[in-house]
């Protein structure tokens, strides 16, 4: 299985059924933190559902409709990035992402994130990457700032979840936007091909 160095122990590598136990107490630990916003953290409650939650996403990669990987930090799985959708016949996706508390802060999430949109963009030719958000997330509304995504608008009351009807942010960023943010970057950090970013 290949792995991707994110730093300073951290690596990002997909998520498979076969690692539903350490999938499992990972959401664990992840699941109060993220319960409000990552649906599968609450519910994925047994080694059932969270064999069925990666199987799904097995599924997914194997027809190129999405993908999930984790991130791991000194052989802990701590958090995660996933295409929750991966569309070519339009040529669009949606990422995801998710972290426990105790690796908050560590810009791995951006890391990670950008090793994906980078693959999406280049390797298979996205031209429009999502990020769905609820209003009131404003980690994650923050994330996708930095990032580089732009607000297009609010879906009010779309997604309900325990009990609260959220109103949805659509973030984006379009193939040519993110490759000039890319080209920024490394001309910013002297960093060329290769690096993580």
């Amino acid at each position: 299985m290949f792995a991707i160095s994110l730093g300073e122990g951290a690596e990002l590598r997909p998520v498979e059924p076969w690692q539903a136990q350490e999938f499992l107490e990972h959401v664990e630990r992840a699941r109060e933190y993220t319960g409000a916003w990552v649906p599968f953290t609450v519910t994925v409650k047994d080694l059932e559902s969270a064999r069925a939650h990666l199987q799904k996403y097995a599924d997914k990669q194997a027809s190129d409709t999405g993908r999930f990987y984790g991130i791991w930090v000194d052989g802990t799985l701590v958090g995660g990035v996933a295409f929750r959708i991966f569309d070519t016949s339009v040529d669009g996706c949606e990422l995801a992402v998710w972290l426990e508390p105790t690796v908050a802060g560590r810009g791995l999430i951006n890391k990670a994130s950008r090793i994906l949109i980078d693959w999406a963009v280049d390797e298979r030719g996205m031209h429009r990457v999502e990020w769905l958000v609820s209003s009131l997330n404003d980690r994650s509304k923050a994330t996708a700032k930095r990032l580089g995504f732009t607000l297009d608008g609010v879906l009010r009351e779309s997604f309900p979840w325990q009990g609260v009807r959220h109103d949805m942010e659509v973030w984006s960023v379009l193939a040519p936007e993110w490759r000039a943010l890319r080209q920024a970057r490394d001309a910013g950090s002297g960093s060329g091909a290769g690096a993580v970013r």
